[in-house]
């Protein structure tokens, strides 16, 4: 009866030894963080840009236009080290309230507000999917 009670011992505490490393914020967690949260901000990744008093979050189906206010304008200002050109759009991901335009607005049917900036990365180099004019 001692031996088994000393090898369930033994099992029970290498088991509970296990060791846990943190890992890196992950994107789908904090997409459920946000729907857990019921306080109706969504998480989007996608390519902002601002230029001309015009604000774009591009995402993979869809193109919203953003509301210029504060946290637009700390966004913009984090995005300008990596942009060669005004009109370079930098991938972000940050948490936004999504709502309709208005009736009487010109622009995209989809607004969002940016609410948290979670991430700014630096632009793909390679990326085919700009055509220049030039003189």
């Amino acid at each position: 009866m001692k031996k088994i009670s000393f090898i369930v011992l033994l099992c029970v505490a290498l088991v509970g030894c296990k060791n846990d490393t943190k890992q890196d914020v992950n994107l789908e967690e904090n997409r459920d963080k946000s729907y857990d949260q019921n306080d109706g901000l969504i998480i989007m990744k996608g390519e902002f840009v601002y230029y001309a008093d015009a604000a774009v979050l591009q995402t993979p189906r869809e193109i919203y236009g953003v509301v210029i206010d504060e946290n637009m304008h700390q966004l913009n200002n984090k995005v300008k080290e990596f942009k060669k050109e005004d009109t370079d759009m930098v991938p972000v991901t940050v948490r936004v309230r999504k709502f309709a335009k208005a009736e009487d607005e010109e622009g995209w049917p989809y607004r969002v507000e940016i609410k948290e900036i979670l991430k700014v990365e630096k632009p793909q180099e390679n990326k085919d999917d700009v055509i220049k004019l030039g003189n």
